[in-house]
């Protein structure tokens, strides 16, 4: 009896030191693993230092660019200028553009990488703005579905605005491969071609990183994009029109127009004690512009709604916008000019906006 504990406790010494052996050898085991794998990630991060010698800080390599053939290339935002608050408030204004003018197609734009790149959104507004039906499959899942309709809408753009000096920074490979900088360069491009009459940002500049692959190494540099300028130089690719013609070849015939809706504003005006000579000038600051939506519509526009005295460029931008707003209240399409051309004594856009009013309402009382 009182030898029976010793055997047992030699045979659970004897367990224990299996045990532990065994527990050593797994030990080890999990040791080599994980040197081995930190071997593996030291010589990934050697071979990235290697290959990257120049890469910006912050900026993310993607698998695609390790495997760039020998002298392709790749761009990519920095990531700086994608939180630059002009380049975001840019794409808000573009994003809300989109909204408003497929609002009837049910369509609700979030994101222009995401929402873009497949080619649906750019299809639908195109074909929107330019009464042009494109010949394409509404709905593509595919790759290669995606990029056949990217093909045919990217055409019939290019097709548009190469005739009118705009330079193509966009491509059916960027689009899809959801680069920012060429949607919002496509978007920039068809918003002043068609007059969107919102307000783009001046003077937005972002910058791109280009990784080029060079006898194996990948190389990188930056490269300043402007993808908007002034408001001068927009108004510059802006759609031609009647006015345009009128303004270039027929100046007298412009005289007479002016001349009938001097008349026109001022059979309105009149009952206020307003009279209007200058059409270019008198409207600038959008107060007349309001009074006459007023009085076109029979109600009276309360002051607290506009400047009745505008004081700096904002105001007299509210001005306008607001009347803008009265004027699709009363039916109206949204004026092609946009409030910042008319704040700016842009003949042109203050006679597309009275035109129309004249057109619409020109048997009123």
């Amino acid at each position: 009896m009182a030898g029976a504990p010793v055997r047992s406790a030699t045979s659970q010494s004897g367990k224990m030191k299996k045990d532990e052996s065994f527990l050593g050898k797994l030990g080890g085991t999990l040791v080599r693993k994980k040197k081995s794998k930190e071997v593996s990630d030291l010589h990934e991060e050697g071979k990235n230092a290697i290959n990257t010698p120049m890469l910006p800080s912050g900026t993310e390599i993607h698998p695609e660019d390790t495997m760039l053939e020998e002298n392709a290339e790749r761009n990519m935002l920095d990531p700086t200028s994608r939180e630059n608050p002009k380049f975001k408030d840019l794409q808000r204004v573009l994003i809300d553009w989109i909204n408003n003018e497929l609002e009837e197609d049910r369509i609700i734009v979030k994101g222009l990488e995401e929402d873009c790149y497949d080619g649906q959104v750019l299809q639908k507004l195109f074909e929107k703005l330019s009464g042009r039906k494109l010949n394409v499959a509404e709905v593509t899942q595919s790759e290669i579905g995606q990029k056949q309709k990217l093909q045919t809408v990217l055409e019939a753009v290019n097709e548009l605005l190469r005739p009118h000096g705009w330079s193509i920074e966009w491509s059916v490979d960027s689009i899809h491969a959801k680069n920012l900088v060429a949607i919002v360069y496509l978007l920039v491009a068809l918003a002043m071609h068609y007059l969107a009459p919102i307000r783009l940002p001046e003077h937005v500049s972002v910058q791109v990183v280009v990784v080029k692959k060079r006898e194996g190494i990948l190389q990188t540099s930056h490269v300043t994009k402007e993808l908007t300028s002034t408001t001068e130089i927009i108004s510059c690719f802006s759609e031609r029109d009647a006015f345009d013609t009128l303004l270039d070849h027929a100046p007298d015939k412009l005289n007479v127009v002016k001349k009938s809706l001097v008349t026109f504003v001022n059979k309105h005006l009149n009952k206020l004690n307003l009279e209007v000579t200058e059409l270019e000038s008198q409207f600038a600051d959008g107060v007349y512009l309001v009074l006459l939506m007023g009085l076109l519509e029979n109600y009276f526009v309360p002051l607290y709604n506009f400047f009745l005295t505008p004081e700096n460029f904002e105001q007299k931008v509210h001005n306008v916008a607001f009347a803008f707003e009265l004027m699709q209240d009363g039916g109206l399409k949204k004026p092609k000019a946009r409030p910042e051309d008319v704040v700016n004594l842009n003949l042109k856009s203050t006679l597309r906006v009275l035109y129309n009013l004249f057109t619409n309402y020109k048997n009123s009382e």
